[in-house]
């Protein structure tokens, strides 16, 4: 069923508690993990209007890409490789101010200046990730870790 979204003003504390219920009732009752996790890319992108965001799920020993919004991306991330990679082997939020001071940084895209990578935890095991990307530098901080973190754990 297709859903219209409300786009809120305010501040990015504001912008997510008003997006968060939408996200909700957007995926809800829907049992298919892709479906709701394109719905996902496609809500955060349209209210943050984000360079890139999307997920990579683990599949053997690497990171493959899912459903996202943005340019195309890097198809397949190895453990502890780039922020997403690493974001996997750590098992822990990632905010990276300026990407081109990361160590081994993936470049999928030159336009990507900041990122945060939140792994997807489950039963103690890192199933993937979601990945956020901007075009500015210093784009993401502790309000996004915490509510992108709300949104994993409404999708898984």
């Amino acid at each position: 069923m297709a859903e219209d979204l409300t786009i809120a003003a305010g501040s990015k504390t504001e912008q997510y508690q008003t997006l968060l219920p939408q996200i909700n009732a957007l995926i809800h009752g829907e049992p298919n993990l892709i479906a709701n996790m394109a719905n996902v890319c496609a809500a955060l992108k349209e209210q943050f209007n984000f360079f890139w965001v999307g997920f990579y799920l683990i599949e053997a020993d690497q990171l493959v890409l899912g459903p996202f919004q943005g340019p195309v991306a890097c198809t397949r991330i190895s453990h502890n490789r780039g922020v997403c990679g690493t974001a996997w082997a750590t098992k822990e939020t990632l905010i990276v101010p300026n990407v081109n001071t990361f160590p081994g940084h993936i470049a999928c895209s030159s336009k990507s200046q900041s990122e945060i990578v939140i792994p997807i935890i489950r039963d103690e095991q890192c199933i993937g990730v979601l990945d956020v990307d901007s075009e500015q530098l210093n784009q993401f901080d502790e309000v996004d870790a915490h509510y992108l973190q709300q949104v994993i754990d409404l999708v898984f």
